[in-house]
């Protein structure tokens, strides 16, 4: 699983995790079971702190995407609802749409927050 974060991004750091571990279940390429980095070493790789990951590991946990066990870490559970893959794959297409246009991901995400 890769995640990836940007500092430069007006999207909360936690949330960018979430999402991105949210996506890699949607894809696939995260499985039910499987056990994800610790929080520790998660945050050591991306250069951020552990309570944001944390943070993002508890949204997931309340969201049922994920379990937190002592010692075991966190687990994938289940999806957060049907038709997430869906929802991703329309956001990609959104976003190639949008860059046809100059509107980079930070101003469509402004366009988006606008509507809502």
């Amino acid at each position: 699983m890769l995640i990836r974060v940007d500092p430069e991004s007006r999207a909360p750091l936690a949330e960018q995790v979430a999402a991105q571990i949210r996506r890699g279940i949607a894809d696939g390429s995260v499985l039910l079971g499987e056990r994800l980095p610790s929080a520790r070493d998660l945050a050591a790789a991306l250069g951020i702190n552990m309570h944001t990951v944390l943070r993002a590991y508890d949204a997931l946990r309340t969201a049922g995407v994920i379990e937190l066990r002592r010692g075991r870490g966190a687990v994938v559970i289940g999806v957060d609802r049907a038709g997430t893959r869906a929802l991703y794959e329309s956001a990609d297409r959104l976003i190639r749409e949008a860059a046809e246009f100059g509107i980079g991901p930070a101003e469509l995400a402004t366009m988006i927050r606008g509507m809502a």
